[in-house]
């Protein structure tokens, strides 16, 4: 009795291990076409950041100026951020007494904007403005550089 139980374990391990060569085999023996896939139509955002002149470090009015315009592009790409990402809200409240005591909101963005380009920048009054565009056609084209993504054409199995 026992020499019929090893007979059928190994019989029965020889059967499943030649499932897995076969399965193996048909997934090895395979050739997939690749085709990339561009969009109709590209959107283009635009944004603009303000900075306050008169508020930045600086020695001298020049240094003032070049740290409000650099201020003001950071807020512009800020704002490029959030319409490409959206915003992060958290808030909280506190309830004492069926009474209201303490109500918070927190907003962030977090994300890589790629081929914005700086369309102008000059003062406003005591501000410095800058103003980008972000052509989605541009941004397509750098991914595409970078990571050619793409679709299954076809799937030929030998």
């Amino acid at each position: 009795m026992k020499r019929y139980a090893a007979t059928f374990a190994i019989a029965a391990s020889m059967l499943l291990s030649g499932c897995s060569a076969y399965y193996d085999l048909a997934y090895d023996q395979q050739h997939v076409e690749w085709e990339t896939e561009t969009p109709d139509q590209f959107p283009v955002l635009t944004a603009v950041g303000y900075a306050p002149i008169a508020d930045q470090p600086g020695d001298n009015q020049q240094h003032k100026d070049l740290a409000a315009m650099r201020a003001s592009k950071l807020a512009a790409y800020r704002e490029l951020a959030e319409q490409v990402y959206g915003q992060r809200i958290a808030g909280g409240s506190s309830v004492e007494n069926w009474a209201l005591t303490n109500d918070t909101f927190q907003a962030s963005v977090d994300g890589v904007i790629r081929g914005a380009e700086v369309i102008r920048t000059y003062t406003v009054g005591e501000y410095y403005a800058t103003e980008l565009k972000l052509d989605f056609q541009k941004v397509h084209r750098i991914y595409q550089s970078t990571s050619r993504q793409q679709k299954i054409k076809r799937v030929v199995y030998y």
